[in-house]
């Protein structure tokens, strides 16, 4: 009979030998092929390390999950962090976590209102609204696209009780501002920093900053797990809750497959608060892996995905720096036509860890935004609009309880002539120059 010891082995090697012949060595034609604007970049470590994590078929998290979970968190200097299915549950769990009752009087309440932007990704603000708070809007700057400082002060009212917006395409929001007024008033601040893995502010990773902050691992962001994200933060209690509302909303905090980690399943006093106390109306010694303290969903990802961000995740300061090599060429490559085009620019004190490089056509460039993305993209080389543009103008937000504040104008900038293209890892000096050509072309008069 064979030993599975060796038979795993054997499988991992002839998984290396797959990579090889499958993937390696994949040139680019530009004649048909893609200048994508994000994408994977892996090796055999991946795909040897999702195989190793489908042989132990355990299938939801594991040991591989716990691995990523404890160097995340080591990465970012934090003493928690959640694996889930997505960045967009990332942030729906964070903001969810801070409704907790067991929060008490600090605990969001519906109609208390949270700070954010409207130029963003829906899913920031969608756990707002699911939550039944009010989202406050205020503009962006140009350039950046981050929120403006002064309309972040005049937005606080009397019911503010927190700030929930993104590092925008990788680039922190001023955090010198937020964190001045999260003090000043006593505010909840989450992160959204699922565009940003890896930006610093005065030297210090973004994520780090707020209450919670959100990650994506979606195959665009800096690493990928194909689906999933995760949620951060250095509070132990504000971790338990968080994992509660993860994990079907119960009270319990036994990892999957194990039981009575506290010691006290089947001896804790529930009724003791008294019917409608903290521990609801159940009976003395209710199994506790089956008390619920929150409305929860199950959010979580499987041990192959996680097994592939451990790969991921042992090449992300790669990624950074090749991101910032290529936003650097990319920048020497059109500056020549910043009279027609607003090129991207970081905050004060920042370091961004691009997401992508990310265009405004000026007023007066006498062309659109979408004569020049339909050019680009005839040219193969992809483009996408900054996410939503404007949110209140999609039919899904079109009728929220919400504030403005000030106008959003700028908002309304990007929403018409706002644009990103490709910047990842993936991206070599070959597609760099089929870029360059292309706006070359495009600027000296070509059309499609």
């Amino acid at each position: 009979m064979s030993d599975p010891g060796s038979l795993r082995a054997r499988i991992l090697e002839l998984v290396g030998e797959y990579y090889r012949a499958e993937f390696a060595g994949r040139t680019f034609d530009p004649t048909k092929d893609l200048v994508h604007y994000a994408g994977r970049v892996f090796d055999d470590e991946e795909l040897r390390n999702l195989v190793d994590a489908s042989l132990d078929f355990y299938l939801t998290a594991n040991r591989y999950a716990e691995q990523f979970e404890a160097e995340f968190a080591a990465y970012l200097g934090l003493s928690d962090t959640l694996l889930v299915n997505s960045g967009s549950s990332a942030n729906l769990v964070a903001l969810t976590a801070l409704t907790s009752p067991k929060l008490g009087e600090r605990r969001l309440k519906p109609g208390d209102e949270v700070i954010t932007v409207a130029a963003g990704f829906p899913t920031t603000v969608a756990p707002i609204v699911q939550n039944r708070l009010v989202p406050v809007f205020v503009d962006v700057n140009l350039g950046d696209y981050t929120a403006k400082p002064e309309a972040l002060r005049q937005a606080v009212g009397p019911k503010t009780r927190a700030v929930m917006m993104a590092h925008t395409l990788g680039v922190p929001f001023d955090l010198d501002t937020v964190m001045s007024i999260v003090k000043e008033h006593n505010l909840w601040l989450i992160e959204d920093n699922c565009d940003a893995l890896g930006s610093t502010y005065r030297g210090r990773l973004t994520g780090t900053f707020g209450h919670l902050s959100s990650f994506s691992f979606y195959p665009a962001h800096h690493i990928t797990m194909g689906e999933g994200g995760c949620v951060a933060t250095g509070d132990e209690d504000l971790a338990r809750i968080a994992r509660s509302v993860r994990d079907w909303g119960r009270d319990c905090y036994c990892a999957g497959g194990e039981s009575n980690t506290c010691g006290k399943r089947f001896g804790q006093q529930w009724a003791e608060a008294g019917p409608v106390g903290q521990y609801g109306a159940l009976p003395a010694g209710y199994d506790h892996k089956y008390v619920y303290s929150h409305l929860g969903y199950n959010l979580k990802l499987t041990d192959m995905q996680a097994a592939v961000g451990c790969a991921q995740l042992a090449k992300l300061d790669r990624f950074i720096a090749r991101r910032k090599e290529n936003f650097d060429l990319l920048t020497r490559m059109l500056k020549p036509y910043e009279d027609r085009l607003l090129l991207p620019k970081a905050t004060p004190n920042s370091d961004p860890s691009w997401f992508a490089y990310v265009i405004t056509v000026r007023e007066k460039a006498g062309f659109t935004r979408n004569d020049l993305t339909g050019f680009l993209e005839a040219s193969h080389i992809e483009t996408r609009n900054l996410f939503s543009g404007n949110l209140l103008r999609h039919p899904a937000f079109a009728g929220i309880e919400h504030r403005v504040v000030g106008e959003l104008t700028n908002t309304d900038v990007v929403t018409g002539n706002t644009f990103f293209i490709g910047l990842y890892p993936g991206i070599d000096e070959t597609e760099l120059g089929v870029i360059a050509e292309a706006f070359r072309r495009f600027m000296a008069g070509e059309r499609v």
